[in-house]
């Protein structure tokens, strides 16, 4: 695991509009990574962004351990140096297993503004995609998201008799109130895992339902899906109905509604003006625009805030995933450090056995010359036998080892043992028969 770094920012100590400067947009993030993982000097990179959160999961070559670096991360999403403290300041790194576990966390909810939400995974899912189509995720990180979403997996499992939470629940619940259970038209803006989540409870709840998209096959494909009407996001702009609320999550570095559009959307309303939910990080609403609008703007900084007073509820829930995701950590400990010393443990048993084959052809061109061809087969034999039985001792300890031990101590043994006979490493001492 030591060769596996993260670096982040999250709702937990970042505001949104610091998460907001740290996100790259999804048009252009498969021809950024090569150049993120260039600037980091890593051998593989993946990307999350979300509506309250960016990660940067990294592994460096086999043998290396991964390093702090947020220095790093900062100037190359950023596009300057940071000041003296500053990405320490912003951003949190972690390391080794406790990056291996953040992202098991990540994966299954347990470390999103609200406990338990399951779209995470799907966001997780889909950076990968993104990394492998632009190859800069090779097998260290492939094995790490797939049992980070084999762990998101078996939690819905866990929690199959749960409906589990979202952010999403939190926005139908503000557009139900603002609504107060009138069935107005409710403007999905966006087709995404937080839309789509907020449309089949909508539906559910028997709002008729309008999706807005940059293109509009999509807006049309999801329309048919929760029973709706699509236009193209310019067709919207252009000429946006009476809606009751609107619920945006369309990604994008810029607004997708500035303020001419939304004096539009509120005297389309009349005299009942729309709410809007905005997931957009940064907005997707242009906020000075709807404040001059007057229109009532629910921002990702209230629905996080709403998330947090629930929280501590749903991680007493979700105590059984916690344990779950502490078991696999430790099975998946020791599978990652056998696996990163697993060469240099052949070559350590092929030492041993290279030995034990060295000594018996001394001993059968000296002492034991005079032995037939089956007895000199039968030596042989034992020799190669107790070898590989030999080394089975120290190779199951640095099995072990390897798991709990640094890196550093691993190493240590291997350099110090000097078990393979090379040109700096002088033969034993022959004995002599007296």
């Amino acid at each position: 695991m030591h060769q596996i770094g993260v670096v982040g920012l999250s709702y937990r100590h970042a505001s949104v509009e610091d998460v907001a400067r740290f996100t790259v947009p999804k048009g252009v993030l498969a021809a950024r990574l090569p150049v993120l993982r260039s600037s980091l000097g890593v051998s593989e990179v993946l990307y999350v962004g979300t509506c309250n959160r960016v990660e940067v999961l990294y592994a460096v070559a086999d043998g290396a351990e991964a390093e702090d670096a947020r220095q790093d991360v900062f100037r190359a999403l950023i596009g300057r140096e940071p000041q003296p403290g500053e990405a320490n300041r912003i951003l949190r790194a972690w390391t080794g297993e406790a990056a291996v576990e953040h992202l098991l966390l990540l994966a299954c909810g347990l470390d999103s503004a609200q406990a338990g939400e399951q779209e995470i995974a799907a966001q997780i899912r889909l950076a990968w995609e993104t990394a492998r189509g632009a190859h800069t995720c090779g097998p260290v990180l492939d094995r790490l998201i797939g049992e980070a979403l084999g762990m998101a997996s078996r939690v819905r499992r866990l929690e199959s008799h749960v409906r589990a939470p979202s952010l999403a629940d939190l926005a139908v619940d503000r557009v139900t109130r603002h609504l107060e259970g009138k069935p107005a038209p409710v403007a999905l803006v966006g087709v995404s895992p937080m839309t789509r989540r907020c449309g089949a409870l909508l539906q559910t709840a028997g709002f008729p339902l309008l999706i807005v998209n940059r293109s509009l096959q999509p807006a049309e494909e999801f329309a048919a899906t929760v029973g709706g009407s699509a236009l193209s996001l310019d067709q919207f702009r252009a000429g946006p109905p009476a809606l009751g609320a609107l619920v945006l999550a369309a990604g994008g570095d810029e607004p997708v509604l500035d303020g001419m559009a939304l004096s539009k959307i509120a005297e389309a309303a009349g005299a009942r003006q729309p709410m809007l939910v905005d997931f957009g990080v940064p907005p997707n609403a242009d906020p000075e625009g709807t404040r001059v609008a007057g229109l009532a703007r629910v921002g990702m900084d209230e629905l996080i805030q709403a998330a947090q007073e629930r929280r501590l509820a749903q991680l007493m829930r979700l105590a059984p995933v916690r344990a779950a995701i502490d078991e696999r950590l430790a099975r998946l400990r020791e599978e990652l450090a056998t696996r990163a010393i697993g060469r240099r443990l052949s070559d350590l048993r092929d030492t041993f056995e290279q030995i034990a084959a060295e000594e018996a052809d001394r001993a059968l061109t000296d002492e034991l010359r005079d032995l037939d061809d089956n007895q000199r087969e039968r030596l042989q034999r034992f020799a190669s036998n107790l070898a590989r039985r030999l080394a089975h001792l120290p190779l199951a300890g640095l099995r072990a080892a390897a798991a709990h031990a640094s890196s550093d101590a691993v190493d240590a043994f291997f350099r110090e043992a000097r078990l393979r006979r090379g040109a700096d490493t002088p033969e034993p001492p022959k004995e002599h028969n007296k």
